[in-house]
């Protein structure tokens, strides 16, 4: 039971990036990326990567990250998040979660030649959350070094790019550290949108402790981005998990409001 509540508690501290990938902002330029993304799980995946019983999970996270250009090579941000959840694991009642977070970091350009090369560092504090079934209620930290590569061409004649990001976060224990792997890959469908297919991944290594397992997961995200104005746009889409382990069977929507200077 206790394993099963860490489950839930790793859903709520993670969350899909919103950045810009590998590129830095000009200088002195702003973007923000707020918005919500609601999923629900009916379904969790077992030790061995299979689809374990009926469960019920519904989350909610609302998200705004920011970032500043400080110089055109270095680009700082902070995103603050806030997770609202229910979970019924075992059939013996719902327990409600919420949880809060803000990460700081920046974004250092390292290369241009063949893409865009950049190193990423950043720092999370998670503070208390509320959730009957856990084992405590401490607030976690996390600290991650990321390298992304991005490159812009040109597909079917219109603006395309990709981006692949790796990272490792350290976090303060009793949770595993992380792997993480990324890809974007974006296609100007019109002047006025792009679509965007994501893949985010992420697998626990080194040892794992009780009340934890060893945990992974996969996802596939779908969205379009509808630019309103020269510097509003909103991305709509969906996503759902491919693979997993230890972890729930997620599926959800997103929407987001885009601000850039």
């Amino acid at each position: 039971m206790r394993a099963r509540a860490a489950t839930v508690l790793v859903l709520l501290l993670i969350a899909d990036g919103a950045h810009a990938g590998a590129w830095t902002l000009d200088r002195h330029k702003l973007a923000i990326f707020a918005g919500t993304t609601a999923s629900t799980a009916a379904q969790r995946y077992d030790g061995g990567g299979g689809a374990s019983k009926n469960i019920a999970f519904n989350k909610l996270l609302i998200q705004d990250w920011m970032e500043y250009g400080l110089t055109d090579t270095v680009t700082v941000f902070t995103a603050p998040e806030y997770v609202l959840a229910q979970s019924d694991m075992n059939g013996t009642g719902a327990a409600s979660i919420r949880s809060e977070s803000v990460e700081v970091g920046l974004r250092v350009l390292l290369l241009t030649k063949g893409g865009m090369l950049s190193l990423q560092v950043s720092a999370k504090s998670a503070g208390a959350f509320d959730m009957s079934t856990s084992s405590s209620g401490e607030s976690g930290r996390q600290f991650e070094a990321r390298l992304l590569w991005g490159r812009s061409f040109k597909l079917f004649k219109r603006d395309a790019f990709i981006d692949v990001e790796m990272a490792e976060r350290w976090i303060a224990r009793p949770r595993p550290d992380e792997r993480v792997f990324e890809a974007t890959a974006g296609w100007r469908l019109t002047p006025r949108n792009l679509v965007l297919v994501q893949s985010f991944n992420f697998m626990t290594f080194d040892a794992v402790k009780p009340p934890y397992q060893p945990y992974a997961l996969s996802k596939l995200q779908v969205s379009l981005v509808h630019r309103l104005t020269s510097r509003w746009s909103l991305q709509s889409g969906y996503f759902f998990s491919l693979a997993g382990r230890n972890i729930v069977k997620e599926t959800g929507a997103i929407c987001m409001v885009w601000f850039q200077t």
